[in-house]
């Protein structure tokens, strides 16, 4: 299965099957430093529970398309061009029926990845934000992304998941998305005063390291919860917040991945 990926277009999934990891968090503040890079961004909200959509200040509830119009009715993404200089493909609770309805449907892993083709050369970085499950929809965004993004939170029972989340990677690249690369681990909601959290970190970092990237942990704040709140990216909310440079040297980081 080829895709038709300009060289500069990347495609990332960030993608853990456990919830409340901070993917939505990461992939909006993320975006939002690679627009102010000078990047054409364009955000999915690939989770039914539609908490990107939300954070970007569009009530999913008023949507009259979604993605589920792409997955299901294969029609083009619905695009909103220009929220805090990101375009967002927005969502809401249909999506769930559509991972139901997938099932029965002819070419389901391809059809978001064949969406996505068709825009490709208008972005510079597609990130989406996955569900926290390993079905339909996450596996969908792993044959349509050029790279899987893991933000994996310091917590010793979230680490230990990441066995089944590398075997659903390995699994993708064998069938549907051989060119798929591991763009690295986010260790997110990482508490320096805990000692768990260090121990796990350490632990992250001596694992992990062989497979990809571990990036610097993002810590947990509450800043991050009042910026969802008022729905701005973090950045916008509070533009002298310290936490700000471990985000921008992520987005230079994400800059230095190939699309191949």
């Amino acid at each position: 299965m080829c895709h038709a990926t300009n060289q500069m277009s990347r495609a990332i999934a960030l993608f853990n099957q456990a919830g409340g990891v901070g993917k939505t968090t990461i992939t909006q503040n993320l975006g939002y430093q690679l627009s102010t890079r000078g990047h054409k961004v364009l955000l999915i909200d690939l989770d039914p529970q539609a908490s990107l959509t939300t954070f970007m200040g569009i009530d999913p509830d008023s949507l009259d398309k979604t993605l589920f119009d792409t997955l299901v009715n294969e029609e083009p993404l619905f695009i909103l061009p220009s929220l805090h200089g990101m375009a967002l493909a927005p969502t809401n609770i249909t999506l769930s029926a559509a991972e139901i309805q997938l099932v029965n449907l002819d070419f389901r892993e391809v059809r978001l990845s064949e969406a996505l083709d068709r825009v490709r050369n208008d972005y510079d970085f597609i990130l989406i934000d996955c569900p926290p499950s390993l079905g339909l929809l996450s596996y969908s965004a792993l044959v349509g992304a050029t790279h899987v993004l893991v933000p994996i939170e310091t917590h010793y029972k979230a680490f230990q998941g990441t066995n089944l989340l590398l075997q659903t990677v390995a699994k993708v690249r064998k069938r549907g998305n051989p060119k798929l690369q591991i763009a690295g681990f986010v260790p997110s909601r990482y508490a320096a005063s805990n000692s768990q959290d260090k121990r796990t970190l350490k632990a992250i970092q001596a694992q992990l390291a062989t497979v990809g990237t571990v990036y610097e942990p993002i810590p947990r704040l509450t800043a991050f919860v009042d910026a969802s709140e008022e729905q701005v990216p973090l950045a916008v909310y509070d533009p002298k917040h310290p936490v700000l440079k471990i985000l921008d040297q992520l987005a230079q980081q994400m800059e230095q991945l190939n699309a191949s």
